[in-house]
């Protein structure tokens, strides 16, 4: 009994002391269970530390996307106005010229073929639509067609109310209800040319008997060439009576073609009396196309100081850059450089580098490319800089390619060159640049080139 109670209590002992073993083992044992729990909650502590600067690089990454997005609809909705722009001044070009081959056609003779041309016209409602429906009726009243003529007369005064052909078109109707249904011999044209050389053979002689007669003239439904050369007449004399009938004219109150032709002739035939007269319209006028012939006859009547004034003081930018074009022609190279030093707008100082360009002032062009800070303007007056002559401005050229910084400056260099066929400049840069852009710049470049030095270096090229 007392053997078996020993070993009981034995027993139990041994227990006792595994259970205990077992307890304390697993803190002592490398990569136990429990110390791979613990590795995983410092993960897990290490994870969440590091997740709220990973959430801020996220949202600055998206906030970067929807920018760029932005910018890439506001670029595509540019393109797409641009492209608007673009079609509509292809569509304007497109009917100017269909405008003047009909009134070619018409001075020619060939009427039908211009009431064709006229239709096509008519039935887009273009700016040329009124004018179009006037030489229509002219035509077909040449060839006798009086009813489709008064037809045509009807659908202008319906149409356009306000239209300032309206005043030739009661002249042309008025001798369509006279004719009677008669037909009008395309021969009257030639009568009527001789009439006009009657009329300036008497300006002559008498030009106060002279004088109502081509003002009639004008006022009458002859073809806008004769009109023309009447008002051509008129410009000449030194009559205030014939000044007054070409100002009139020229303001704006009777046919459109004709008020530039009028326009173009006081600056052409006119004294200080008619600049001041373009002067007037130019400031009391609002139509764009009025303003640039008004600025191309004070180029051709040598009015600088108005030029400069309207290149300092006009509003529309496109005006402006037109004055600057025609001071440029006038070779106004001071007046020029001055306008320019104090321009803010960019595309006026496009337009004051092309004006450079066109009076040939290479010293300030090449001052702009060296020293201006916008890189589109001084892209642009390297670019002029290729245009004016190898000899004038090789050796500038080379100066700014070798100590400028800027890959398109050299760029525009390298274009420069090769608009100058300065093949032996092309090739020291395609055998000394460094960067494999530029050089293969210099290289294409000279691969369109057809000189000796280009083509001995492209073979020298394929034999490496």
């Amino acid at each position: 009994m007392t053997r078996i109670y020993g070993n009981v209590l034995m027993l139990t002992w041994v227990f006792i002391v595994g259970s205990a073993v077992s307890a304390v083992a697993p803190r002592a044992v490398l990569g136990s269970p429990l110390q791979e729990q613990t590795g995983n909650e410092d993960s897990q502590i290490s994870a969440m530390t590091s997740f709220p600067d990973q959430e801020a690089q996220d949202r600055e990454q998206e906030q970067r996307d929807r920018e760029q997005e932005a910018r890439d609809r506001e670029q595509e909705k540019r393109d797409r106005e641009q492209e608007a722009r673009d079609r509509a001044q292809e569509q304007i070009d497109r009917e100017r010229d269909l405008y003047e081959r009909a009134t070619e056609q018409i001075d020619e003779g060939k009427m039908q073929s211009a009431i064709d041309h006229l239709n096509t016209i008519i039935a887009e409602h273009g700016t040329h639509a009124e004018g179009a429906l006037y030489w229509k009726a002219y035509a077909e009243n040449r060839l006798g067609q009086r009813s489709d003529a008064l037809e045509a007369l009807q659908t202008l005064r319906r149409t356009y109310p306000q239209s300032r052909w309206l005043d030739d078109a009661k002249a042309l109707e008025v001798e369509l209800r006279q004719s009677s249904g008669q037909k009008v011999s395309p021969e009257a044209e030639s009568n009527e040319d001789l009439k006009l050389i009657a009329i300036n053979s008497l300006m002559g002689s008498d030009p106060e008997q002279a004088l109502p007669m081509l003002e009639k003239f004008l006022n009458g439904p002859q073809p806008l060439k004769l009109k023309e050369r009447a008002l051509f007449v008129l410009s000449q004399s030194g009559s205030p009576k014939a000044h007054e009938i070409v100002a009139r004219i020229a303001g704006g109150n009777r046919n459109p073609e004709l008020q530039m032709k009028a326009l173009r002739d006081l600056g052409l035939f006119g004294g200080k009396e008619s600049h001041a007269t373009l002067e007037e319209i130019y400031k009391s006028s609002h139509d764009m196309e009025v303003k640039r012939v008004i600025l191309q006859s004070f180029m051709v009547g040598g009015e600088r100081q108005r030029l400069l004034d309207v290149a300092k003081s006009e509003q529309s930018p496109e005006l402006r850059a037109e004055a600057v074009r025609q001071l440029g022609v006038m070779g106004a190279r001071a007046e020029l450089y001055q306008l320019y030093q104090n321009e803010t707008s960019v595309e006026v100082k496009r337009g004051i580098l092309q004006g450079m360009f066109i009076s040939g002032d290479v010293d300030h062009t090449l001052e702009l490319a060296r020293a201006e800070k916008d890189p589109a303007l001084r892209c642009q007056a390297v670019h002029n800089l290729g245009l004016m002559g190898k000899d004038k401005t090789a050796d500038a050229l080379v100066s700014i390619y070798s100590s400028d910084k800027d890959p398109e400056i050299k760029r525009s260099v390298i274009q420069a060159f090769f608009l100058q066929g300065n093949a032996k400049q092309l090739i020291q840069i395609a055998r000394q640049e460094k960067d494999t852009s530029l050089k293969r710049d210099a290289v294409q470049k000279l691969s369109l080139m057809h000189s000796k030095e280009a083509t001995d270096f492209m073979m020298e090229l394929l034999n490496k």
